[in-house]
């Protein structure tokens, strides 16, 4: 997409996603969701963002999706979460960024693969992430809870570290690859999620529409 007549963002910080596929994700490396279906959540926290000259730092925001096949197949659902600490500009700006409408290639194709947008919804993001140490948790008013931690070896039970390496990712370029705990997602009767010990990742994020 053209940016000649849209607002010129970008936004760096931390993220955390959950998904139901088995560790790794087979969705990192072109190949189909480990039970057939994707059903995810990838929550941000910028630590240093603009839109335009609107400064975006110290503001979260959160999504919440599933589609029937893989994502690239499209007819997937999604819920928007918008920082309820952000001021109505903000708000603004960080709704046209995480729905694809002020471009960015991310947030467009995850727009393009979902039929079905849910009413965002402006609310409280906690987000405690150490991704040295592999561990986070991070809640979305009383919608949405993930906690993640360390792979253990299931023999010796030591934490076991991996990474993904995606040079030309346009999502990141490199996650550190964990066990999602627990996620469980309400989001009406259209969204809702319940997995265990299924894969996470975290990792840093600069995405813009440049």
């Amino acid at each position: 997409m053209s940016t000649a007549t849209k607002a010129v963002w970008r936004i760096s910080g931390e993220e955390m996603a959950s998904c139901n596929c088995a560790w790794g994700c087979p969705c990192q490396f072109n190949a189909l969701p480990t039970t057939g279906r994707c059903e995810g959540f990838v929550a941000w926290d910028v630590t240093s963002g603009h839109y335009a000259d609107l400064r975006l730092d110290g503001l979260r925001f959160a999504l919440v999706a599933s589609w029937p096949g893989a994502i690239h197949e499209g007819n997937g659902t999604v819920q928007l979460f918008i920082d309820e600490k952000a001021a109505p500009e903000q708000r603004r700006a960080l709704l046209e960024i995480s729905s694809g409408k002020a471009g960015g290639t991310f947030f467009e194709i995850f727009s393009a693969v979902c039929s079905t947008k849910l009413d965002p919804i402006y609310t409280g993001i906690s987000f405690e992430a150490d991704r040295e140490r592999r561990r986070a948790r991070v809640r979305v008013g009383s919608a949405v809870e993930s906690t993640i931690e360390p792979i253990k070896n299931p023999v010796t039970g030591a934490e076991h570290r991996a990474r993904i390496n995606l040079p030309f990712g346009f999502e990141y370029k490199e996650a550190e690859v964990c066990n999602t705990v627990h996620l469980k997602a309400s989001c009406g009767p259209k969204l809702t999620l319940d997995h265990r010990n299924t894969h996470g990742h975290l990792n840093a994020f600069d995405l813009s529409n440049l």
